[in-house]
């Protein structure tokens, strides 16, 4: 009896048994990483928002700085692993962390410059050099330097995001007596809309669905407007962020996420 078809058959089987670990172990690397970047994304988010109490923004902006370098090692440990792979086969694994982190650094950006930082701006920052190697960092032994790239609807599910953080920064900036902030908002965020409006249905379907969390972020802001307009005067100021959550609170999405 001939063995050898039979032994070949085993050898290619065991050969794709072991592709296919490799890929699962690579695969949960990266959940992992995505988690560590959410959460540390979520952490810089928390800390942005204390800009409407404090004194000195710069120095809440400093600090989240660090935080955000902080991410952008864990984005670099992502792309080494992704070294070599097809970014599609993994994409699941690490898009909500990559959201999370452009919500983050957009946030950011908005509150230092009151632009929206476009994709080149953030994939510019993920540029990673081979000689940094200290406790904590990057290392690898592959190439000098690592590049990992946000891909357009990554960017676009996390500015969508972005717009919910916007909304609790007017609440949160009326209740400290600042009038102006939300009128800014409003402009801005009236301007990511369109932006959103153009795309449409034609988009994913990810982006479309986002577009509804959109509206009803804008939609809060503007009816903050509203009343700081018509009846600003009459409406003491410690009162005006009561006034506003209680509003908010009967536009709220039973689908939306409680944070």
């Amino acid at each position: 009896m001939n063995l050898l078809p039979l032994l070949l058959c085993f050898h290619a089987s065991t050969v794709f048994q072991q592709e296919l670990d490799t890929k699962h172990d690579k695969h949960e690397r990266l959940v992992k990483i995505s988690r560590d970047v959410t959460i540390e994304s979520k952490r810089t988010i928390f800390l942005l928002h204390r800009v409407t109490s404090v004194p000195d923004v710069e120095e809440i902006l400093s600090e989240a700085d660090v935080k955000l370098d902080g991410v952008r090692q864990k984005i670099g440990q992502i792309a080494e692993e992704l070294r070599g792979e097809d970014l599609h086969q993994f994409h699941r694994a690490f898009t909500p962390g990559i959201q999370e982190y452009v919500e983050a650094v957009s946030f950011h950006h908005f509150i230092r410059h009151r632009t929206l930082m476009s994709l080149e701006e953030i994939n510019a920052r993920l540029v990673f050099m081979r000689e940094n190697k200290g406790e904590g960092e990057v290392a690898w032994t592959g190439p000098s330097v690592l590049t990992f790239q946000i891909t357009p609807i990554d960017y676009l599910l996390g500015v969508a995001d972005l717009t919910g953080e916007l909304m609790r920064m007017c609440i949160s900036s009326v209740g400290n007596g600042d009038i102006d902030t939300p009128f800014q908002l409003s402009g801005f965020l009236r301007q990511i809309h369109d932006g959103f409006s153009y795309i449409g249905n034609t988009g994913p379907y990810e982006v479309s669905k986002k577009l509804h969390t959109l509206r009803q972020s804008l939609g809060k802001v503007e009816d903050a407007c509203y009343t700081l307009r018509v009846r600003g005067s009459e409406i003491p100021k410690h009162m005006l962020a009561d006034v506003f959550s209680s509003r908010a609170a009967t536009h709220v999405d039973p689908d939306e996420p409680m944070v």
